[in-house]
């Protein structure tokens, strides 16, 4: 199911305006790379190119290659929204749909591909879903009542499940954990641990600890001021990257001298 990502050459417009400039990193499949680095640099926006997401913004647009396993997801045949569906999102703040149950929380991807499934299959992915985000047992006998109604650490689990509940091959994480306490950071932590034998996994994060803890490869972008696109500096094995990155400005940022 999982598959890898090469990225060549890529630049990040808002309109006329270079976000993101000249980026080239290989996303290894069934493994965590993090992305790490100071506000502003581009981190997430890199992320959000990775499914086309950046494109709901009016004028923005990409120079350069984005390929799935050899396929260009930049392609003029290739539909955005397919694109959507092969790499799954989850974002920085739990947004379960607050009129959905839980159970329709789950189903909501499907539904929106307009496919029709009977009751029987509908459980099924419901359950196996949220089995795969770790939280079955604590929902399984309140499928009915709302989303909204969890624990934040829950709400972000169920769009864990609700995101891999149409079988994505690739999972983006933006900053999952910064608006939750720590036993729900560690929950999830946990829980990335076990989805990436299934999905290739990318994350965006603050925490150096949380880099250092659930990554494989860990990427470093910075900007050199102001108005400046953001670039990737380095990027390689996560322990090599924490005891001896190549760049100073990586050895800086990680020790806490700026960002």
């Amino acid at each position: 199911m999982a598959k890898s990502i090469d990225v060549s050459d890529l630049d990040i417009y808002y309109g006329d305006f270079l976000a993101v400039e000249g980026v080239t990193i290989p996303i290894a499949a069934r493994s965590v790379t993090a992305f790490i680095g100071p506000s502003g640099c581009g981190k997430s926006t890199f992320l959000r190119s990775l499914n086309r997401m950046h494109e709901v913004i009016r004028g923005a647009r990409v120079e350069g290659k984005v390929l799935i396993d050899g396929q260009d997801l930049y392609a003029d045949d290739m539909d955005p929204v397919n694109v959507r569906r092969l790499i799954g999102m989850v974002f920085q703040r739990p947004n379960p749909f607050p009129t959905m149950s839980i159970a329709e929380n789950v189903l909501a991807g499907q539904r929106l591909n307009s496919k029709r499934m009977k009751k029987k299959e509908a459980d099924e992915i419901v359950e196996r879903s949220l089995r795969s985000a770790g939280l079955w047992n604590e929902v399984k006998d309140r499928l009915d009542r709302p989303g909204s109604g969890l624990s934040g650490g829950q709400q972000q689990r169920l769009c864990i499940a609700r995101a891999i509940a149409t079988q994505p091959e690739v999972l983006l994480m933006d900053e999952p954990c910064s608006a939750l306490d720590p036993i729900s950071t560690s929950i999830i932590e946990d829980l990335i641990h076990e989805l990436k034998t299934d999905y290739t996994i990318v994350i965006v994060t603050h925490n150096m600890q949380q880099a250092a803890r659930v990554s494989d490869t860990t990427a470093f972008f910075n900007l050199a001021g102001v108005g400046q696109p953001g670039k990737l500096v380095e990027h390689g094995d996560t322990s090599t990257m924490f005891s001896n990155p190549a760049d100073p400005a990586t050895e800086a940022y990680i020790q806490g001298r700026f960002g």
